[in-house]
């Protein structure tokens, strides 16, 4: 199996583009597949670069609907019009971001729908033996602080969003479990919470951002959240890719107490899981 990092906040190989952003590229018995296109086109020339061809994807899993995972959608179907791009029904409502300096748009390009290959996801799906995706996260235990800033418009006024429109991808492939997932808005443990009930059983690996990124400082209640998470974390035997969203300051608190169960992968870093097991 391949997975590889085509783009994030940091660079992690040389010659590689970093950006706000996310995209993750994998190979499988069955499947080239992508989660994620990043903000802008980045995904692409650094995929150039490292000798990966997407023409070649034949499945495109959108974590969320945000212009920082969705972005790069329009400049791959040019590339590649046959791929099925799976997005999950709410995704194409209208998101922001609201600050003390201002208001931001952070949804999807509107074209985006209308492209032929999209599939729209109502719900947990089943896509073949190797991969499954999932939605419905309910819980609210230690719930980014972050996402209190982010709103979606809903009759005409901006809302707390509560981001149905997440979606998360099970890999099962070469015998171990790989949960994917793009920000973890809904909170990393409560989506493991909910892997739980479909698989009775956590996942070998999680690759995802964990949303504790902040433009200040960290309060006190910050490093605790952010402490009390990684305390969880550690009770499970499963090991844990981050990058994007967490925030390096974020994952130097993560790592004090995960160790070698948590790495950040970087913008054109590859991931050899037989190597970390």
């Amino acid at each position: 199996m391949k997975i590889q990092n085509l783009v994030e906040n940091e660079q992690g190989k040389n010659g590689c583009l970093a950006e706000h952003g996310l995209s993750v590229y994998l190979e499988t018995g069955k499947h080239k597949l992508l989660v994620d296109t990043g903000a802008t086109d980045a995904f692409l020339r650094n995929a150039e670069f490292l000798g990966i061809d997407l023409k070649e994807v034949d499945i495109l899993i959108l974590s969320h609907g945000h212009y920082d995972h969705g972005g790069g959608i329009l400049a791959f179907s040019k590339i590649n019009p046959r791929a099925r791009i799976y997005i999950r029904e709410d995704a194409f409502a209208k998101y922001y971001h609201e600050r003390e300096r201002g208001t931001d748009y952070i949804g999807l390009d509107p074209e985006i729908r209308g492209l032929p290959q999209v599939v729209v996801v109502g719900g947990d799906l089943r896509l073949d033996e190797e991969l499954y995706l999932f939605t419905n996260v309910a819980g609210r235990r230690m719930w980014p602080e972050g996402n209190r800033e982010l709103r979606v418009r809903k009759d005409g006024a901006l809302v707390q969003d509560d981001f149905r429109h997440e979606q998360y991808l099970i890999v099962n492939c070469d015998g171990k479990e790989i949960l994917l997932s793009g920000c973890a808005h809904n909170g990393i443990l409560n989506i493991l919470d909910r892997y739980r009930e479909i698989r009775e059983r956590y996942p070998d690996f999680v690759i995802s951002g964990f949303h504790m990124m902040k433009d200040g400082e960290y309060t006190e209640e910050d490093k605790k959240l952010i402490r009390q998470t990684a305390r969880e974390l550690q009770k499970m035997p499963t090991r844990f890719v981050t990058g994007h969203c967490t925030g390096i300051s974020a994952y130097k608190m993560l790592k004090e107490i995960l160790g070698e169960q948590i790495r950040y992968l970087g913008s054109g870093e590859e991931l050899n899981l037989s190597a970390w097991m």
